[in-house]
């Protein structure tokens, strides 16, 4: 078969689950990874093309990664404008030659109106600790939850094969 192009995502599936993969990017190394509780580093695009990064905190919503924003502010104009983004977050451990795990998520981005002080609260007690209050001050705004879909996973840890 002549064509051009890349495989069909129907295609790419079948290749992922003939390779013994899960549909899913978020192995239960990549899931720990994200949620220990170390901070994250969320880029977007700017309209110039140029990189945006925000330190974010950031959690898990079934197989999509949360973050919480309670005003407007760049990503998540970003955002709205131009979905791709990616995240990186440092991990536990290191590879046999020394170097420290991170890993990176790319994927993309959407917008819900509403919820993050509830998620915030809900990411403060793993970031800040047990019993904390957040935000700390009465009637937060309601902001944006940005849930990022995984597309592919990258770093070193056990998440890659040169892991």
């Amino acid at each position: 078969m002549d064509r051009a192009g890349p495989d069909p995502p129907v295609v790419n599936l079948i290749l992922w689950q003939h390779r013994g993969m899960t549909s899913s990017v978020l192995t239960d190394d990549v899931r720990g990874a994200l949620t220990a509780g170390r901070l994250a580093h969320l880029t977007t695009l700017n309209p110039d093309g140029s990189p945006q990064m925000s330190v974010v905190w950031v959690g898990l919503d079934g197989d999509d990664l949360v973050v919480g924003h309670l005003m407007g502010g760049r990503k998540v104009t970003n955002i709205a404008r131009d979905p791709r983004v990616a995240l990186t977050v440092e991990a536990a451990g290191a590879n046999p030659v020394g170097m420290a795990n991170y890993l990176i998520v790319y994927g993309t981005g959407h917008l819900v109106e509403g919820g993050a002080p509830e998620l915030l609260q809900r990411l403060a007690e793993t970031y800040v600790g047990p019993g904390v209050r957040f935000p700390p001050f009465d009637d937060p705004p309601p902001g944006h939850v940005i849930h990022i879909t995984p597309e592919r996973i990258g770093g070193v840890g056990p998440w890659t094969r040169s892991g």
